[in-house]
């Protein structure tokens, strides 16, 4: 045992890249890690040409580096520009001066030791400059209407929020030595990092123009005072969580109240502030209990509109596009009649329309809302929208699918064919072959229709049986769609031989909320039922299913389907593989930082409702454990901790079950760095091989 794992740690750092991959290979992680990835356009206020990020693959130091890029929308087979170089300025979040003369964004200058505003002539071989720079980090930011004003977030200590302490002083007469941290509520630790104490914070800072090509910020003023909580909301908030009104004398913005009970509640409202700090925020939105968030002001200030969810407690509730009459308090959900939860909102130009996202029965589409009936179209079609910005006739997003990484595309407000503005990874794609796919449905638990999709092997021959790879994912409320996955993509399995099969089973997004709430108290239940009669219609219809050389593979909830099918349905898999899965329901209710989850899909706590923690724990079938597996568990994984992943490799080992266990110390719930991702696929697919081999 020992000397397997010397040999682990020593071979991890021989890990490369393909040098030069050869002219149409298999597509593999090395073609995956190293694909360039576009992401948050932004048009500019006339519409005419396109900002946006795009994010390149430095191997060898191990991380992405993101750069901005410029597009003139207007002119005829225009290139692309790049603003700014990843090499020598990492740039991220351009956004556009009201003027569009310049775009704004945040990046570190050379010798800078924290991220800044900065901002970049939107002209080619412009060089960026600073907005004063400041000695403490930047998390976000976003400009006002008249483009003289800009709001930053910043994570500071509460206590002395007004004057900008990002640090905390040592405690006398104790020593610098001492690492001991002291905590008297939750969150002790959230997604992957330890509390601090400090909390992001807004703040608002004028632009004065001292002199040509040079701006200056003065002292930021605390606009969220008296607001014990985090704006944006952590880990994964952004700007859309906060907004100007459109005079620029009012900011609005959505928090959840930390107090004793953060880790348990998902109530976020949203708060209305002056923008000259004269006034306290003022909660908006306190008479739903539930989560409200992404302010969006109308054109004239007089609506302002958001998402909001119904039932306090639950992640995965319906975000319904609410419209909040500022002068009465009245509130109208828009969309009763649309079975989809939205994701982010735009406003069109003319105010008459909102524009979104949501998953909708296997892709992730872009949606048109007219505000005045709620009457909802789509506009996209199939893939994976993955950002966008509306402008007065023609929308730019960014989208992907199962065999292409994500692209910007143009399209009429109104809908209509798209047209392709970049095509970024044209040369790498050329160079590999990847699989055909394709959607199926089938009669799952209590007959409701059930959606899943194969995707053939490289190379596909007609007549032959491929070996299986069968992907269960994660969330559990979320969905395997049409796009390329940077974690679970599933033409790497192809590319190594392997047919895919997966199911979006009970508890899935995209096909309703009912759909998604059934998961909730029955984790074992209805999504065991459909995967089983997935598979069983997946192996009747394409009969180049190998059903005697499969392994199951599954991450997150996912992982814990992978635990629970180890024990209730192991006769199909010649081995399973586990990524951060749950394999104890009840430690997981003590254990998970966001305990509001825990408690919904169990309908209690651990100590109210135990036997719902029993019902489905695959802790209480490890006597029926059979099938060879490979944990997989990152040592900073905070949502499921490190130890359900350690607990489940012991059970194997004690048992005799032939297994192995693969841990990231620097990893999150995630696998993000480059050279853990090659490390992570060779040794799952290495795994498969094992187990599958004629």
């Amino acid at each position: 045992m020992k000397s397997t794992m010397l040999l682990a740690a020593l071979l991890v750092p021989c890990v490369t890249p393909a040098a030069t991959p050869p002219a149409s290979h298999p597509f593999d992680v090395r073609d995956l890690v190293m694909m360039d990835r576009v992401s948050d356009p932004q048009l500019s206020p006339d519409g005419k040409r396109l900002a946006y990020q795009v994010r390149t693959t430095d191997y060898a130091a191990n991380k992405g580096v993101n750069g901005i890029w410029l597009l003139d929308l207007a002119a005829r087979d225009a290139k692309p520009v790049r603003l700014v170089d990843p090499g020598i300025l990492p740039g991220s979040s351009p956004r556009w001066s009201p003027d569009g003369r310049y775009v704004y964004f945040l990046g570190k200058m050379k010798g800078a030791e924290t991220t800044q505003v900065l901002r970049v002539r939107a002209e080619a071989n412009a060089a960026p400059e600073p907005i004063l720079p400041y000695p403490y980090e930047i998390n976000n930011f976003k400009l006002s209407p008249d483009g003289k004003r800009v709001l930053l977030s910043i994570d500071v200590f509460p206590e002395c929020a007004e004057q900008l302490c990002t640090t905390r002083p040592p405690v006398a007469d104790i020593g610098e030595k001492a690492s001991g941290r002291l905590y008297d509520k939750l969150f002790v630790r959230h997604w992957d990092s330890w509390a601090d104490g400090r909390r992001s914070q807004l703040y608002i800072v004028d632009i004065d123009e001292a002199a040509p090509g040079q701006s200056f910020l003065k002292r930021p003023r605390l606009l969220s005072k008296g607001i014990d909580g985090d704006i944006p909301s952590k880990p994964f908030g952004d700007d859309a969580e906060y907004a100007f009104s459109p005079d620029g004398k009012t900011v609005y913005f959505d928090v959840r109240i930390a107090g004793r009970d953060e880790p348990w509640s998902t109530n976020f409202d949203i708060y209305a502030v002056p923008a000259d700090g004269s006034a306290p925020p003022r909660n908006l939105t306190a008479a739903n209990p539930a989560w409200d968030s992404t302010p969006v002001p109308a054109a004239d200030g007089k609506t302002l509109y958001y998402l909001a969810m119904k039932r306090p407690g639950f992640e995965a509730d319906r975000f319904a596009v609410m419209a909040l009459d500022l002068a009465s308090g009245r509130t109208r959900e828009l969309d009763p009649q649309w079975d989809r939860s939205a994701g982010g909102l735009q406003l069109s130009r003319s105010g008459k329309v909102l524009y979104t996202t949501a998953d909708d029965n296997g892709d992730r589409a872009l949606f048109a809302i007219d505000v005045a009936s709620g009457k909802v179209a789509r506009l996209t079609g199939p893939g994976q929208v993955e950002g966008f910005s509306a402008g007065a006739d023609r929308i730019v997003y960014a989208q992907s699918n199962l065999k292409a990484p994500a692209d910007l595309f143009r399209i009429d407000a109104r809908g209509g064919k798209p047209e392709q503005l970049t095509r970024l990874n044209a040369e790498r794609l050329a160079k590999v072959r990847m699989g055909d796919y394709e959607f199926f449905t089938f009669a799952g638990a209590e007959g409701a229709t059930v959606q899943g999709y194969v995707v053939k092997p490289v190379d596909f021959e007609s007549g032959r049986k491929y070996p299986v790879a069968f992907l269960i994912h994660g969330g559990p409320q979320g969905a395997m769609t049409n796009e390329f996955h940077y974690r679970w993509n599933p033409q790497t399995y192809a590319g190594a031989g392997f047919a895919v099969v997966t199911i979006n089973f009970h508890g899935s997004t995209g096909y309703g909320q009912a759909f998604t709430d059934s998961i909730s108290g029955d984790w074992g239940g209805k999504p065991l039922e459909d995967l089983k009669l997935g598979w069983a219609a997946a192996l009747q219809k394409y009969a180049f299913l190998d059903g005697d050389r499969a392994c199951a593979l599954g991450a997150s909830y996912g992982g814990y389907m992978i635990y629970w099918i180890a024990g209730n349905w192991p006769q199909p898999w010649k081995c399973l593989v586990d990524h951060d899965g749950v394999f104890d329901t009840r430690m997981m209710g003590y254990a998970t930082e966001e305990l509001w989850f825990s408690r919904w899909e169990n309908r209690g706590t651990p100590w109210e409702q135990p036997e719902n923690y029993e019902k489905f724990n695959p802790l209480d079938h490890v006597k029926d454990w059979r099938a060879p597996m490979l944990v997989i568990h990152g040592e900073k994984d905070f949502r499921i901790p490190l130890e359900q992943g350690l607990a489940a490799f012991t059970a194997l080992q004690w048992r005799g079950i032939p297994s192995e266990f693969l841990t990231f110390p620097d990893e999150n719930h995630w696998v993000l760095k480059p050279q853990n991702s090659v490390l992570w696929h060779d040794t799952v697919n290495a795994w498969l091989r094992k187990w599958t081999a004629p």
